[in-house]
């Protein structure tokens, strides 16, 4: 990932959020929208079924938002609620650590 950095936070009831956000001018967006369709192609081919509200069972959801800001910057904003098995996960796929 170049552009989105994604933050983990964990709450008290199980359901985990996986936030990224990614600010660019109009040049670079393209290529923040190619990472954004790799994590929901990733999600929907390993955890295929299984999108939707995680307090009801699922593995993980999803919330993608695009605003277009002054002086022609975009930012990106995509956010999972996830499961601790969809979490762990994600970051053996996406998370560098310094090993890498």
């Amino acid at each position: 990932m170049g552009y989105l950095t994604f933050d983990l936070t964990d709450s008290s009831d199980d359901i985990l959020t996986l936030e990224a956000m990614a600010s660019t001018r109009e040049a670079e967006h393209a290529a923040v929208m190619a990472e954004v369709a790799l994590v929901l192609a990733w999600a929907r081919a390993d955890f295929g079924g299984r999108q939707g509200p995680v307090e009801d069972g699922n593995a993980w959801d999803h919330e993608l938002l695009i605003q277009h800001e002054a002086g022609g910057w975009i930012t990106v904003t995509l956010t999972f609620s996830a499961s601790p098995e969809f979490a762990e996960a994600f970051q053996e796929v996406f998370v560098k650590t310094e090993d890498d």
